[in-house]
């Protein structure tokens, strides 16, 4: 399996640490800055003529007009995604979270998943949910044509997921063989309804994508692309009518607007660095921090395809020191977790049992040496609107000029970056990215396999795809711990990734806003139920 789940393609491989790109709306026009312009948005937290309350999220990208649940997968869409539609169950670290399923039973021989599904659940154009909308969305994932998000989730070598139904509320999931990570791999698919998608032949493009109807807490009202998304509450979510009338995503990819906003009351809640919170008075501006940690890894990769040497690259790797660069871009350890391989400190699988190049100038002149290049230069690309990716490429560079290795940063689209880091003869020799994967290990496969979607390294060896491969079959945890601590070591040798930081997300709120722990926070979507939020 090569799991694409939560690796956030467009965004978070490439994010920085998070991600932003083109246009920015607000910094062309002050009438663009106003919270209350096209007459959609009332104002954070105001309320209405008719007394109606509006919670405005600032984001950093424009989720666009063909969010939909089968290809959709960056960020700001999966955000959207998650106030329409519903999932069966979210996973993630404090386990099983239900919505359009109440349980699953597994099968004694760990290959088919029964699930359960509630019988009072209404489409907001208040057609029943059933069964069937749960296998037509499987269905229309697990088809190569459609390019679903999760199409490798469900489609295997060994055959695929095959999906029935039992009956009105009732639908099993069998695997092709067994599969630790099958759980997992179910989750955060969300269910779009049969009545209203079976004739579309196109999920990307089509014209129902801009009146969805579905599950979800809000129903989508207004989109105005690189401005805002409106939502208006759905009345008959089946966890109960959230509090709040009406949600904004209102779309600010300039970090300095953004902080002015959120500071001025304008927005109600925001995703800030470490740095951007220094800056700010919270106190004065009726502000409250919450970090969380997302499980998410940020790293430098190497592109093996350029830097073939495997001494050239440990050259760089030891002439690296991991914890001043950290300080530099998040500024205190309390928003960051060190890591010293591809799995977060926070996993059970995490191991520290791996090389960890710690900073060694002299075994990096070393390995220099041994590798026969002479006069190195380098060239190190990054997301040229993240401050984060600018800080840790400044400090890379000054780091490894010491080591006599002359770096070259290139400060790139990100948009363009991510497309062309796909290429193997790319003109990059570094760059960085950083993933949200999910809680079992073979999440992280489709990453390091040879061959793999989001293989970036563009490295080949054969051997980490059979320990991949041993690491999903296996049922019994300690064996498997075995396995990917094995992954883990392997992968450090080859000097292809090194791991900088696992990052905590900063949520910057109004503290007229309650109901934060209600609604958990979580990876990507940022509230796993936005319908739990209140305004004082």
């Amino acid at each position: 399996m090569k799991s694409t789940a939560f690796l956030l393609a467009s965004v978070v491989v490439l994010g920085g640490l998070t991600a932003c790109g083109g246009k920015d709306p607000v910094a062309d026009t002050t009438a663009a800055n106003d919270s209350s312009a096209s007459g959609s948005n009332d104002g954070a937290g105001q309320t209405a003529a008719g007394g109606e309350s509006t919670f405005t999220y600032a984001i950093a990208g424009d989720p666009g007009a063909n969010v939909n649940v089968i290809t959709t997968s960056d960020r700001f869409g999966l955000m959207t995604i998650k106030m329409i539609y519903s999932p069966l169950y979210m996973y993630n670290a404090d386990g099983i979270n239900y919505f359009l399923a109440k349980s699953i039973d597994t099968s004694d021989d760990k290959l088919t998943y029964t699930m359960h599904l509630r019988d009072d659940v209404k489409w907001s154009d208040g057609e029943k949910f059933t069964a069937d909308d749960v296998v037509f969305t499987f269905e229309a994932m697990a088809d190569e044509k459609n390019a679903g998000w999760a199409y490798s989730q469900l489609v295997f070598p060994e055959g695929a997921v095959k999906i029935e139904k039992i009956d009105d509320y009732t639908v099993s999931l069998t695997m092709p063989f067994v599969n630790s990570a099958a759980i997992e791999m179910f989750s955060q698919i969300f269910i779009m309804p049969k009545h209203i998608y079976e004739n579309v032949e196109n999920f990307e493009n089509n014209d129902v994508n801009t009146k969805p109807v579905g599950t979800g807490p809000y129903v989508m009202a207004e989109y105005s692309p690189g401005s805002y998304v409106k939502f208006t509450k759905n009345e008959n979510y089946f966890l109960g009518a959230p509090s709040i009338d009406n949600f904004v995503y209102r779309i600010i990819e300039n970090e300095n607007t953004a902080m002015t906003a959120i500071q001025s009351g304008e927005v109600n809640a925001w995703i800030g660095t470490p740095a951007q919170v220094a800056q700010m008075n919270l106190e004065a501006a009726n502000l409250t921090v919450y970090p969380y940690q997302e499980g998410r890894v940020g790293y430098m990769m190497i592109n093996a395809n350029r830097i073939k040497d495997e001494n050239f690259r440990k050259a760089i790797f030891y002439a690296l020191d991991k914890k001043a660069i950290a300080d530099a871009a998040l500024l205190d350890p309390q928003y960051y977790d060190l890591p010293w391989s591809f799995m977060p400190p926070n996993s059970q699988y995490f191991t520290e049992d791996v090389e960890k190049y710690e900073q060694n100038l002299d075994k990096s002149k070393e390995f220099l040496a041994a590798s026969g290049v002479t006069n190195p230069e380098l060239t190190l690309a990054y997301n040229a609107s993240d401050s984060l990716q600018s800080t840790s490429a400044i400090m890379i560079q000054e780091q490894l000029q010491k080591a006599g290795i002359k770096v070259n940063l290139t400060g790139v689209d990100a948009t363009a970056l991510s497309q062309q880091m796909k290429q193997a003869d790319n003109p990059y020799d570094m760059y960085f990215g950083g993933y949200i994967m999910g809680i079992d290990p073979d999440t992280f496969s489709s990453l390091f396999e040879s061959g793999a979607p989001y293989n970036y390294m563009h490295y080949d060896y054969p051997e980490m795809n059979d320990l991949f491969a041993q690491g999903r079959k296996e049922t019994d945890d300690a064996k498997r711990k075995e396995i990917y601590t094995t992954i883990q070591q392997k992968l450090q040798d080859t000097a292809c990734f090194y791991p900088l930081y696992s990052n905590k997300r900063l949520l910057v709120v109004s503290k007229n806003v309650s109901g934060i722990e209600e609604s958990k926070l979580v990876p990507v979507y940022t509230f796993e139920d936005t319908s739990k939020l209140q305004m004082k």
